[in-house]
């Protein structure tokens, strides 16, 4: 036998992953429906994942099936869900945090979980309140995940 060798396995972060993900189908979902979002696209698995919607009319079936029309490229790779917002709203941009100010959300970056409240959403970077604790910023960038946390 020959000499003992290391063994390296190349992996890719899935955050990095999602990431490029979303950024393909939102510009392929935004461009082929008019007035839709792409709020947030979620890799559930290695194969799947789930698309989250928005547009000013509403989300309804009909938008979701146009939307599944759209990401048909990627159900020979994928199996892809297409959803509305739903009470748990996903945040993506500075605008999102914006309309969500003096409410509470989770958020998960690459290396922690927080939750608090916004309470401020600045040009680059939100500033979430802990509930015992300074505010910390945190750069859109460096987000993975975050939601809106529903009190209903």
């Amino acid at each position: 036998m020959g000499a003992w060798r290391p063994f390296f396995v190349m992996t890719t972060n899935s955050h990095d992953k999602e990431r490029e993900l979303q950024r393909e189908v939102t510009r392929a979902v935004e461009n082929a429906v008019p007035g839709s979002e792409v709020l947030a696209l979620e890799l559930i698995g290695k194969d799947r994942f789930c698309v989250y919607v928005d547009h000013p009319e509403g989300v309804d079936h009909a938008l979701c099936e146009r939307v599944s029309t759209v990401l048909r490229p990627y159900l020979d790779r994928y199996s892809v869900e297409v959803s509305s917002p739903g009470l748990d709203r996903p945040l993506r941009t500075q605008a999102h945090f914006a309309q969500v100010v003096g409410q509470n959300v989770k958020l998960r970056t690459a290396d922690r979980r927080m939750q608090g409240a916004v309470v401020e959403a600045g040009a680059r970077m939100v500033r979430v309140e802990r509930r015992a604790g300074e505010p910390v910023d945190i750069p859109y960038d460096e987000i993975v995940r975050a939601n809106l946390i529903w009190e209903g």
